[in-house]
Order: structure tokens, then C-alpha cells, then sequence
């Protein structure tokens, strides 16, 4: 396991500590206004998140132009496609705007372009679908930002296109009929932060205004699908997106779509049960989180198209009975099964490598190819090396002239700028600042390899190649309480620029120890409490690390506070972040 560098508390200046908020801990108001809550106001505004914190769909550029003509294509009954991404983000967006136009009893299909076949973005052949199906109105979504050559295939045949997405633009805009995007230079919409679901929904939401609908009623039963993309994409969960998010959960965990419900179920998130009056209920375990939906329902969304077609993934999310839902599942869970078994055999077999190269620690990078990989999941396997190897990592498959694959950054270090210097070297690549895609002649992978590494060595810095874990608050066993577990939660959602605090705690002693799992790779420790009571800590994968601490040692940990359901019965739980032997 990784060795972190705890970073201290950021000191803050406290004058306003006790202006607002008397009834809150000081760490909490500390990490509040760490965090900008600074005032009554805005902790009224945190705490009660509302409608009124939504922006007006019509700030974004053409948003007008946009819904004139979607009406246009209601009012006569055009032949809309709904277009969209193979990822979360993108499926999730197709079933949105496809439910909620198909309510409209509108003429919609949808298509999303195979990852293999076509890959991301606006491809010719869905254009060539479009034209084939006599489409007049293409709306794209979580794509289009850059798809000049085929939309304009699109517009020369007749077909009006509505760009949807959340991406930089390029040098210039696509010649599309409007394009919505918060991120365009020109576009003064006050956040620039939605997930591609969320650019669709803000179009449904002015929709909604004209259509003279309720949103609350029309728009937001479908909030499921939004609060999935929002989590999955890694969006920052601030300002539109908490609100949007805080809902989400909510309705997930009271009223969930068919689809939604059978995979919180499955993650066990949620039970099923039957009142007298043969009614069924749902029981939520504990307050759903951004981190249930990331982990425990969007890779089964994202193995569709990783594994197969993403298609299967849409089917589920638009199942409308129970039995449909069964049915589309039962596909989406055999495909991520193969995913997870063959993300573990290339991360074995990665690791391998690594290990048997004696080149290997004084890299500045790894870059790993071998031609069986799979091309659906080399992206999650260079993010697990990651964990292994605090190193900007590339892995790389494919067994034809051409190989392709996929790259992974550490915190704060531009990987796509390092990537640039060789694009001499390479067919395509594209990407932000920790994630890129990439694609070379097989022939020039070891010059690639050696470019690479010298670009990395030249620029990154020392402190970039340590990670490090940032303490929100030091705290003591005794300040673990139920009323302090719930003035964090004020925060919540917890997300990107919204994390879950992390706090730390030094020179503790654990009561007892338990190792967990298959393969016991997973840590308990018990530590008991003043009024003999006991809290646990659970450390995912750090049982091996625990293995070295000597016997009754005082041990220094950090954590975040969760709760932990057993038997019915809820009890709050320290999730360890990483823990040291203790200097005190």
C-alpha cells in the first residue's frame, strides 16, 4: 500500500468562528469556513438546499434557439435521435431525454455509437443511421463539443443537430443549428460545471417552461438518471450539482426508477419489503452517498459498453416493470462480472511486470503494453497500477499494427501536457489533465515509452510524486459522537471540491484487531471508548500494511465517519484513510 504524506490542517483565520452557527463544534465550523461557509446565510443555504439555488436554463447560450426548435419537431412530429456517449454520463443522458420526450409522445430513437467500431463522439455511422432512418432532428449528448466534419454530414443531408455537452470547445464551434454548452467562450451561463445529463436536463427544464409542465412532476421523476451521470462523471458536487444530487439520492432512496431500483437492491443498499396491506416498501440501510453510486451502480452501467454494447445498459435504464429491469440486469451484471475478472488479470499481470523489471523504481512512469489486453478496461487497470505505483501510468493493448489504451495522472501533474510532446509519435490521443486516450504504431511503442519518460522527468515536481492525504481537523476518540456525525453530514453531499472531511486522530491504542475477506486483505480495528463502549475503523486492502505495525503499538489513523448497519442495527464507523505507527 501506498505510503502517504499527511498534510496538517490548513490554519484558517477563526476572528468569524463564533458569528455564526453557536450550536455547531468548532472543528466543524473550522472546516465550514475552511470551505467558505463564512456566514449565517450561507450556512442557511448549505443547510436547506432548494430550488431557488437553480440557475435559469435560458443563461446558457441558445438555449432559445435550442427549444424553438424541439418544439418545431413536437408540433409536427419530426423524427427526433437521441444521441449519446457509450460511458454513465452519456447512457444516462439518452434515457433522460428519451423518457421525457417520449412522453411527449414524440417521434424518438436514440443511438449510441459502439466504443469499439466507432468510438467516442459524433461517428459517420450514426449519421449514416440518422439519414437512413429519415431523422430531422439529432440532439447530441455528453458529445459534439468537436464534431464539425459529421455534423455538417448531418446538416448537408437535412438533419438540424442540438449539441448537448460539457467539454472544452476547440478553436472554433461546430456548425450545428445551437450548441449548449456552459463551457463555450461565449456562453455566460453561471456554472460551468454540469455533467452532459445535466446540459440535457437544463433543456427538458426549459422545455418544461414552455410546455407549461410542472418539472417537479415531469422532469424530476426522471432525477434518478441525473444524480447517476453527476456522480459517475466526477463532477464537482457544488452549487447546481449538490442541489440536483441532494434530490437524487433522496428520490433514489424513496421512489426509484425500475432500473435503479433493482441495482441499489443488488448492492444492498436498499430492502424490499411487504406492509400488511401487501404494498411494497423500501428500507434504506443508511443515507445513500455519492461514493454508493460511483462504486456500487455506475460500473455496472459502464461494463455495457466496456465489455459489449452500451445498448444493454440503456435497455435497463428505460425498463419500465420490474421483469424488464430483471431481464435487462441479469445482462449488465454477467458483463461487468467480466469486466472486474479481466480488470484483475491485467492488473495482475501489470504488476507483474513491474516487479520483475529492475528498472522499475527509479522510473518516473509506467508504461505497460501487451496485446491481449482488453481495450474496454485498461483504463481502470492503469488507475489500480496508480494505486500500486504513485506514477503517471500508460497501459496499452491491441494486437494489429495499431495499439491503443489509456493514461492516468497523479494529483495536481498535467498528463495530457506530457503526452503532447510525443504526439509526433502518435495516430490520436485526447484527453484533460488526468486522463487521456491514446493510440500509436505498435513499432513505435518503445521510442514512445522512452519519449515519454523524459517528458515526465523534466516536469514533474518533487511533491508531486509523493501523494498525500489532506486532514480536515485533529479530533479525538471522545468527539466521535452522533451529534458530531450529524453536523458533518451538513456538508453532504460529499463529492469533487466538496470532499468528505477527513479527520485524525494520534496515539491510540486498538482494543483488537480483525482481518477481513476472502483473502483476509481487509483490516477491523476495534478501539474502546471512556464509557466502555467500543468503535470500529475499517481499512479496505490494509491488512498487509497492518501486518507490519508491532504488536500493542499506539497507532496515528485517519479517517472519515460513516455508518455501519448490522443486524438492523446502526453504529458509526471510522473509514480509515491510512494510519502510521505512532512517534508520541
Amino acid at each position: 500500500m501506498t505510503d502517504f504524506i499527511w498534510l496538517k490542517p490548513k490554519r484558517i483565520d477563526k476572528i468569524n468562528v463564533t458569528d455564526f452557527g453557536n450550536d455547531l463544534y468548532p472543528q466543524i465550523k473550522s472546516i465550514l469556513i475552511s470551505r467558505g461557509i463564512d456566514s449565517a446565510e450561507k450556512l442557511d443555504v448549505l443547510k436547506h438546499p432548494g430550488t431557488s439555488q437553480l440557475h435559469s436554463p435560458w443563461l446558457m447560450k441558445d438555449m432559445d434557439m435550442a427549444v424553438k426548435r424541439v418544439m418545431t419537431a413536437l408540433e409536427q412530429h419530426q423524427k427526433i435521435l437521441v444521441y449519446g456517449d457509450y460511458d454513465v454520463d452519456g447512457t444516462t443522458a439518452i434515457a433522460l431525454v428519451y423518457s421525457f420526450l417520449k412522453d411527449r409522445n414524440a417521434d424518438v430513437d436514440y443511438y449510441v455509437p459502439n466504443r469499439y467500431e466507432e468510438g467516442y463522439g459524433v461517428s459517420e455511422k450514426g449519421i449514416r443511421y440518422a439519414i437512413e432512418q429519415n431523422v430531422n432532428l439529432i440532439i447530441t449528448l455528453d458529445c459534439g463539443i468537436k464534431a464539425h466534419a459529421t455534423i455538417e454530414l448531418a446538416q448537408q443531408a437535412g438533419i438540424d443537430v442540438i449539441v448537448c455537452d460539457h467539454h472544452n470547445q476547440g478553436d472554433t464551434l461546430p456548425e450545428a443549428f445551437a450548441v449548449l454548452d456552459p463551457k463555450r467562450r461565449d456562453c455566460e451561463y453561471p456554472f460551468k460545471e454540469l455533467s452532459g445529463c445535466g446540459v440535457g436536463f437544463k433543456l427538458l427544464t426549459a422545455l418544461c417552461e414552455v410546455l407549461h409542465l410542472s418539472e417537479k412532476e415531469h422532469l424530476w421523476r426522471y432525477l434518478d438518471y441525473l444524480a447517476i451521470s453527476t456522480a459517475a462523471d466526477i463532477v464537482p458536487i457544488v452549487d447546481e450539482n449538490r442541489v440536483y444530487m441532494y434530490y437524487g439520492l433522496l428520490k433514489m432512496a424513496k421512489k426509484p426508477l425500475q432500473s435503479v431500483k433493482i441495482m441499489l437492491v443488488h448492492a444492498k443498499l436498499i430492502l424490499l419489503y411487504k406492509n400488511g396491506n401487501g404494498e411494497e416498501q423500501i428500507c434504506v440501510n443508511s443515507p445513500l452517498t455519492v461514493s454508493d453510486v460511483v462504486f456500487r451502480i455506475a460500473p455496472k452501467i459502464n461494463a455495457a459498453g466496456r465489455m459489449n454494447d452500451a445498448r444493454d445498459a440503456i435497455r435497463l435504464l428505460l425498463a419500465q416493470t420490474p421483469e424488464e429491469a430483471s431481464q435487462y440486469f441479469t445482462t449488465v451484471a454477467s458483463q461487468n462480472s467480466d469486466r472486474q475478472e479481466k480488470e484483475k488479470k491485467i492488473c495482475e499481470e501489470a504488476l507483474d511486470m513491474l516487479r520483475s523489471d529492475s528498472a522499475t523504481e527509479q522510473q518516473f512512469t509506467n508504461v505497460l503494453y501487451k496485446s491481449t489486453w482488453h481495450k474496454g478496461v485498461v483504463g481502470i487497470a492503469a488507475a489500480k497500477i496508480l494505486e500500486s505505483y504513485y506514477k503517471p501510468t500508460i497501459i496499452l493493448c491491441g494486437d494489429g499494427d495499431v495499439i491503443s489504451g489509456s493514461a492516468r495522472s497523479v494529483a495536481d501533474f498535467d498528463l495530457y501536457s506530457a503526452i503532447e510532446k510525443c504526439s509526433h509519435l502518435l495516430t490520436s490521443f485526447g484527453g484533460h489533465t488526468h486522463a487521456a486516450g491514446l493510440s500509436l504504431k505498435r513499432s513505435d511503442f518503445d521510442d514512445f515509452k522512452r519519449l515519454f519518460e523524459n517528458a515526465v522527468q523534466s516536469t514533474i515536481q518533487e511533491t508531486q510524486r509523493h501523494p498525500s492525504i489532506q486532514i480536515d481537523e485533529e479530533i479525538t476518540l471522545a468527539d466521535v459522537t452522533p451529534e458530531f456525525y450529524k453536523q458533518v453530514q451538513i456538508l453532504s453531499p460529499f463529492g469533487p471540491e466538496n470532499m468528505d472531511p477527513v479527520f485524525a486522530i494520534y496515539g491510540v491504542e486498538p482494543s483488537s484487531q480483525y482481518y477481513m475477506g476472502g483473502e483476509k486483505q481487509h483490516l477491523r480495528l476495534n478501539f474502546k471508548l471512556s464509557n466502555n463502549q467500543e468503535i470500529s475503523a475499517v481499512g479496505f486492502g490494509m491488512a498487509e500494511k497492518w501486518r507490519n505495525i508491532p504488536p500493542q503499538s499506539k497507532v496515528d489513523i485517519c479517517f472519515t465517519i460513516g455508518v455501519n448497519v448490522f443486524r438492523g442495527v446502526a453504529s458509526l464507523q471510522l473509514h480509515l484513510k491510512d494510519f502510521k505507527e505512532s512517534q508520541e
